[in-house]
C-alpha cells in the first residue's frame, strides 16, 4: 500500500499505521480489552520494518486510546464515562450542602468516586507556589496530597498549599477528612470566604513517574492545572496544584458576556 497524499504531502507510513490501529478503536473493531496487533503481526501486516512499527506505536500510545502492560503487550483501555469539569463546580451552596468539588461532580456523573490521601504536613513552599501565595520562597506551607480515583481508575493527583498563618488555626486541614464540604468548607467557616477561583491549564505529556502513578501509558497527554483560591479580602488561601489524565475529562466553562 502506497503512501497516503494529503494537501501535496505524503503521510509518512508510521503514520498510516498509527491512523488505521487509531480508527479500529474508535469504530469498535478492536473493543476495550481487546490485544493491539503485536510489532510482529504489524510488520507482517502492513509489509514495513520494525522500527516503522515502533514509531507507529508511538503515535498509538500517544492517542490515550491503549495501555501498555510490561511483558504482554498494548491493550485498548476499558475508558469510563468522561468526568466534565465546569465552571460551577465550585459553587457555594455545593460546599454548604456538605459536598466537596470532586464527590459532587462525580455524583451527578453517576461515577463511583474515591479518595487516597497521600500526605498531610509541612513542607517549604516552591518557587511557583510561594510567588502565587506572596510568600518567600521556602516559608513554611501545609501540604495536602491526594490521589484520586473513579470506578477504581486513577484520573488525577493533586496537592493543596495553604499559608501556615491559615492553617495552624484550623485544626480539620490537618486531618484526613477535613469534614462535609472539603477545606474550601472549612476555610469559609473561619472567615475566609472567598470571592473567585483562578485557573491556569496547561496540556503536556506526562513524565514517567506521573504516568505510573496515573496508570498512564508512556507519553500520554496530562492536563497541569494551578488554581488560586481568592478571598473577597484578595488574599490567595490556597493554590491547588492538579494533574490530571486528559482522556478522563472535558471542561466546560461558562463565561459572562456582560461587564
Amino acid at each position: 500500500m502506497g503512501a497516503a497524499v494529503g494537501e501535496g504531502r505524503a503521510v509518512p507510513r508510521y503514520l498510516q499505521i498509527a491512523e488505521d490501529i487509531v480508527r479500529q478503536v474508535r469504530t469498535g473493531v478492536l473493543k476495550p480489552g481487546d490485544q493491539v496487533p503485536s510489532e510482529a503481526e504489524m510488520v507482517d501486516r502492513y509489509g514495513v520494518s520494525g522500527g516503522t512499527v515502533r514509531k507507529a506505536m508511538l503515535e498509538i500510545r500517544a492517542s490515550g486510546l491503549v495501555e501498555t502492560r510490561h511483558g504482554k503487550g498494548s491493550f485498548v483501555k476499558a475508558r469510563p464515562p468522561v468526568r466534565h469539569r465546569s465552571s460551577d463546580r465550585f459553587r457555594r451552596s455545593l460546599r454548604q450542602g456538605g459536598k466537596a468539588a470532586y464527590l459532587a461532580e462525580s455524583e451527578r456523573s453517576g461515577a463511583t468516586a474515591k479518595v487516597s490521601v497521600i500526605h498531610i504536613g509541612p513542607v517549604d513552599a516552591p518557587e511557583a507556589i510561594a510567588e502565587r501565595l506572596g510568600l518567600d520562597v521556602g516559608t513554611k506551607v501545609l501540604a495536602r496530597r491526594r490521589l484520586y480515583f473513579r470506578n477504581g481508575t486513577p484520573v488525577e493527583t493533586a496537592t493543596s498549599y495553604l499559608p501556615w498563618d491559615v492553617a495552624r488555626d484550623i485544626p480539620e486541614l490537618f486531618a484526613e477528612n477535613p469534614g462535609d464540604g472539603g477545606i474550601y468548607a472549612r476555610l469559609e467557616e473561619h472567615g475566609h470566604v472567598f470571592a473567585e477561583f483562578a485557573e491556569t491549564l496547561l496540556a503536556r505529556p506526562a513524565a514517567k513517574a506521573e504516568a505510573s502513578e496515573l496508570a498512564l501509558s508512556p507519553g500520554a497527554t496530562v492536563v497541569h492545572l494551578l488554581r488560586n483560591a481568592i478571598t473577597d479580602a484578595g488574599r490567595v488561601v490556597e493554590v491547588c496544584d492538579t494533574l490530571m489524565a486528559a482522556d478522563q475529562f472535558v471542561f466546560e466553562y461558562r463565561i459572562p458576556a456582560t461587564d
